[in-house]
């Protein structure tokens, strides 16, 4: 965002940050280092409760190139309507915020893949176990990047408008459809899409 454009919305906009927020900034600073850094030891201590191989399904909304679709959409969208709209208007600024969310998010679920290099339910067309954590560079299951993104991108926009508008609350929709989509192309564990689904909305909400 321009500095021009910062100093508009601060002065002219009723719904700008005032400093009595600061405060909620720096918890949501902290409520993102704490999911990024609780998030792995959830995947690990949990999987053997939560984790399960769920039956194969192709057909469909849950093919996998609904999923695909959705994600290349949400990336159409996202960048066009910040570029469109800028960052002067409450709308533009809300787009310019999804756009920051989903940048750390995909840094962030990068990063945790690389890390941890977990199995996926199909790994090279073979069955794995939920336990199967430091594989090397084959395997990327851990966090849900695709679930990270949805969540990434709906959280600053729930942030925003919830109080006038409720039903925006909708929009949860996308990363929920894209949690199952996954499990049923049986790309992830249910433990890799919580987690990708928390790594996207604290960074929702420190973006917003």
């Amino acid at each position: 965002m321009r500095c021009e454009d910062q100093r508009a919305w601060t002065k002219t906009d009723p719904a700008s940050p005032s400093p009595f927020l600061v405060h909620s900034v720096k918890q949501a600073r902290h409520l993102v280092e704490w999911t990024v850094a609780l998030t792995p030891l959830f995947a690990l201590s949990a999987s053997s409760v939560l984790d399960h191989r769920l039956t194969y399904d192709h057909t469909g909304i849950w093919a996998r190139s609904k999923s695909l679709d959705l994600e290349h959409a949400v990336m159409a969208v996202e960048g066009v309507g910040a570029i469109w709209l800028g960052g002067r208007s409450r709308i533009g600024r809300t787009f310019w915020q999804a756009v920051d969310s989903s940048v750390f998010t995909a840094i962030t679920t990068t990063a945790l893949k690389y890390a941890f290099s977990r199995a996926r339910p199909i790994q090279n067309g073979q069955p794995s176990t939920p336990h199967e954590f430091f594989q090397g560079n084959c395997c990327q299951s851990f966090p849900s990047g695709e679930v990270a993104l949805q969540a990434s991108f709906v959280t600053p926009f729930i942030a925003e408008y919830y109080r006038q508008d409720p039903w925006v609350w909708a929009l949860e929709i996308l990363p929920l459809y894209d949690a199952e989509a996954r499990m049923k192309e049986q790309g992830h564990w249910q433990t890799d899409v919580i987690s990708g689904f928390a790594i996207g909305t604290a960074w929702g909400i420190y973006a917003h």
